[in-house]
């Protein structure tokens, strides 16, 4: 097997195509393996080099191409592949995971921590782990107030009770967590991130769940396209506050 993450279309022709070519004894039914990492970096010269090595050495080498965005990948390579996609991990995999790191390493942390870790991730283990070693290596201590500074995102539990406000339609409540969020610097992509994420899983009716994740998703694509202002995120709170409160007589 040849591991390799090199993009260029010199190690194609080269090494690739040299280790490709090699004349080796092996047992019926086994074949050479390459393996390319960070598939997606390589330029589309070097894929389509690759593309015709993959023909002709097929009966004697594999080819398995890790990526993250398989749109990078040119057409030709696809339909010579069979493609697996990976989802993923759910919030349970997470905890499990970091439950025996937490045990063989005896780190000190409280629920709310581990749960807070989680909810950084976003279902990447990798996230995960770096959370709770940065959090471990800067407090010593790992509960949701430590993890979110290392992590720099807006408290979850600040959000939520904007979220409650917003539901009690009280706009000057909600606009005042959203003052506190942005005087702490926050950036409006990471407010309306997680402003989504909270919401996804907070206890309303689900028709104005509906209601409310359609007006954070106008605002979040106002502000991804440059409007950012917190003008625009007091307008988010008024809509959200309008959908609860009985219209004026």
């Amino acid at each position: 097997t040849s591991p390799t993450s090199s993009s260029g279309i010199d190690v194609v022709r080269n090494k690739i195509k040299m280790f490709a070519q090699q004349k080796v004894t092996l047992p019926k039914g086994r074949h050479k393996v390459i393996i390319l990492d960070e598939a997606d970096s390589m330029t589309d010269g070097a894929q389509q080099a690759l593309r015709r090595i993959m023909e002709i050495y097929s009966k004697t080498t594999r080819f398995a191409l890790a990526c993250n965005a398989s749109d990078k990948i040119i057409e030709p390579i696809q339909s010579r592949c069979a493609v697996l996609r990976y989802s993923k991990l759910t919030d349970g995999q997470v905890l499990a995971r970091l439950q025996q790191v937490v045990e063989l390493e005896e780190l000190s942390v409280c629920p709310d921590g581990l749960e807070a870790v989680i909810f950084t991730a976003q279902g990447d283990m990798r996230q995960a782990l770096n959370n709770l070693q940065s959090t471990h290596s800067g407090f010593g201590y790992i509960d949701s107030t430590n993890v979110f500074k290392v992590c720099d995102e807006p408290h979850p539990l600040l959000v939520k009770g904007m979220l409650g406000r917003c539901v009690e339609g009280d706009v000057d409540g909600a606009y005042k967590v959203v003052e506190e969020l942005w005087a702490l610097g926050y950036s409006p992509e990471d407010i309306m991130g997680n402003i989504f994420r909270v919401c996804k899983t907070y206890q309303m009716a689900e028709y104005l769940k509906l209601e409310f994740i359609k007006e954070i998703g106008y605002t979040h694509m106002r502000i991804v396209e440059g409007v950012n202002s917190l003008l625009q995120m007091a307008g988010l709170l008024a809509r959200l506050c309008s959908k609860t409160s009985p219209p004026a007589s």
